[in-house]
């Protein structure tokens, strides 16, 4: 009896529907590798869910989650290296750090999906922006590294868009990343009412004009004031980094003393160098006054970040010594770098000092990833903060970026001097005004004119207030499917 042939042929179109949703989820992938992480390409993180959003319109709800899963966490892998490989984070919370961001981004594309399938065309995109930026913010609440890897990073060189900082800090940068082409896609799907989908496009397109013709406006204000021209040093080389040995801790802040009367000389009034120069206690606390104050008493005010111990505490400190060479008060950093600092004490005080320029704040490297921090030092009506850093040479521009949107939030300027980074001086607007890599010279040195200056913004006044409209917003977008049902 011969035997039936066996149909081993592939349905041309679940072939053709697999073939779009890998190409789909490849296209998103590689734009979002490069358009997020340490050194982003701002307009791919705008177009990198579009692909995806795509494709999800034509499949099912389970190939949506799984195609957006696997894109995210394929373009999130831009971080393993450094995540993995240069801070050392454990196999699992690096994992971890991949994957749930995947897992958020999934859901958002699932939930876009639903409402965009059945005509519900704005909840589709408020919903979609509504989830990550709550994600997001919960993150800011409760994660030792608070905005670190915020999505409103991505936008540091598009200096209109970064200005809605503001207005509504990272959550508001977020929040049109996401609906913007949470929109597009909708009004593209095909799905609703034609009018339906033209008010959408509509009401994007308008969303988008007055976010940019609000951010050049801001952008064209000169800001009014004193300035004060400042000098950052900065030193990589390995003898410098954190010396404890007496003799090299005075070679070091002898070299810098040097660099910073070399800088006096040009004309700097303000000189800072970075995050912990050496670990001090005892005799090597007078000794490091000493070499500073000598130094000060040129004509400047010179700040600099040292680890101190005492018999009872290790502290992450700046030594701030005025132009009549007297140590005129000290910060102890707030907000530590696990597990790196886990054995240092965290300081609670903000730090101002009033100059004839205006007033003056101190803080230290990460607590910069913080935005209550420096709200605290903008409702004090700083127009420039002083902040030694030290970083971790791959993320130099991403973290100095990082401090920079501070400036924008809260409306003041920043002078930030890192090791294993870049030196940055700051404006109110987040424009960069000088800055120089430290590993360009043995000493690398930068010196600017910097407006001390601070504009009271709505962010310094009214706070996370658009993150927790943005809750609101998705407490609403959930609640209105029992009312108007899907």
């Amino acid at each position: 009896m011969p035997r039936r042939a066996v149909n081993c042929i592939v349905p041309v179109d679940l072939f053709n529907s697999a073939v779009i949703r890998l190409t789909c989820a490849t296209a998103s992938a590689v734009m979002l590798w490069y358009g997020t992480g340490l050194h982003p390409i701002w307009w791919l993180t705008w177009i990198g869910p579009l692909p995806v959003l795509y494709a999800a319109a034509r499949g099912k709800s389970a190939s949506a989650f799984f195609m957006a899963l696997g894109a995210w966490a394929a373009g999130g892998l831009n971080m393993w290296q450094y995540l993995y490989g240069l801070i050392g984070l454990p196999l699992g919370i690096a994992v971890l750090a991949d994957l749930v961001p995947a897992l958020v981004f999934a859901t958002a594309v699932v939930a876009w999906r639903a409402f965009a399938m059945r005509g519900a065309l704005f909840r589709a995109a408020l919903g979609f922006a509504a989830i990550w930026v709550c994600y997001e913010f919960a993150l800011q609440k409760t994660s030792v590294n608070s905005t670190f890897g915020n999505l409103a990073y991505s936008q540091m060189d598009f200096l209109p868009v970064v200005q809605i900082a503001a207005l509504a800090g990272v959550s508001g940068i977020s929040f049109l990343l996401f609906f913007l082409p949470g929109a597009l896609a909708a009004t593209l799907s095909g799905r609703g009412p034609k009018r339906r989908r033209m008010t959408l496009a509509g009401l994007a397109a308008g969303l988008a004009v007055l976010t940019l013709g609000w951010g050049e406006i801001r952008l064209h204000e000169s800001s009014t004031g004193p300035t004060v021209t400042v000098g950052l040093i900065a030193s990589d080389t390995q003898a410098n980094l954190r010396p404890r040995d007496a003799g090299q801790i005075q070679r070091t802040f002898e070299a810098y003393a040097a660099e910073a009367r070399s800088l006096i000389r040009q004309g700097a009034s303000l000189i800072i160098l970075p995050e912990k120069n050496a670990v001090i206690s005892g005799s090597s606390v007078a000794l490091v006054d000493q070499i500073l104050s000598s130094a000060a008493a040129n004509g400047a005010t010179i700040a600099t970040g040292v680890e101190r111990w005492t018999d009872t505490q290790k502290l992450n400190e700046v030594r701030l010594y005025a132009p009549d060479g007297k140590l005129q008060t000290t910060y102890e950093k707030q907000h530590m770098l696990p597990p790196f600092e886990s054995n240092l004490l965290p300081g609670s005080s903000l730090i101002t000092v009033r100059e004839p320029s205006g007033v003056w704040g101190l803080e230290i490297c990460k607590d910069m990833d913080f935005p209550a921090l420096s709200r605290q030092y903008g409702n004090a009506g700083v127009g420039l903060l002083i902040v030694p850093a030290w970083d971790f040479d791959a993320d130099g521009w991403y973290h100095g970026r990082m401090a920079i949107l501070r400036g924008v939030e809260s409306g003041f300027s920043i002078a930030r001097a890192p090791k294993q980074g870049v030196l940055t001086i700051s404006d109110d607007r987040g424009r960069v005004l000088a800055e120089r890599q430290t590993n360009s010279a043995p000493f690398a040195t930068l010196i600017a004119a910097i407006p001390v200056h601070h504009e009271e913004t709505l962010y310094d006044r009214w706070g996370d207030w658009f993150a927790w409209l943005s809750v609101a917003a998705l407490i609403a977008v959930i609640l209105s499917i029992a009312i108007i049902p899907l």
